[in-house]
């Protein structure tokens, strides 16, 4: 019986060195309310008209968002810098910063193609109107 014990502990995986997401279903209700939370409170200030520039909607709205991203990251998908040695943190980052970049770049473009495009668009519409108005006087 002894060597059969010790033989069923031989073949059994023991997983105590693993550094690897270990939840309880204490961060999982604390992530649930902290999600509640920061669904209901943009919520609650879109459909009040609580804040009337649209500016600055937007940016506490985004904000919002970025919170609740963030806690998604930590109580759901156990993101910290202690999983996997630190790669499935640095590689979020990076992922991050790629898309703000890609974002930020597609935003500029766009804002400053019609402005810089074709600058003297504006111009030959104005100009034949000014040419008529100047013949019929």
């Amino acid at each position: 019986m002894a060597s059969d014990t010790h033989a069923h502990h031989g073949q059994h995986d023991d997983h105590h060195g693993d550094v690897g997401p270990h939840s309880s279903m204490r961060e999982y209700v604390i992530g649930f309310v902290l999600s509640v939370i920061l669904t209901a409170i943009p919520f609650w200030l879109v459909m009040a008209n609580v804040i009337q520039d649209r500016t600055t909607a937007i940016l506490v709205l985004g904000g919002f968002a970025i919170v609740q991203v963030l806690v998604h990251m930590v109580y759901f998908l156990h993101m910290n810098g202690k999983v996997e040695g630190g790669w499935t943190m640095l590689s979020t980052m990076f992922t991050v910063v790629f898309v703000a970049i890609a974002i930020a770049g597609t935003l500029w473009v766009m804002f400053h193609m019609n402005a810089n495009m074709m600058p003297s668009h504006g111009e030959h519409q104005q100009q034949p109107a000014a040419a008529h108005q100047h013949h019929t006087q």
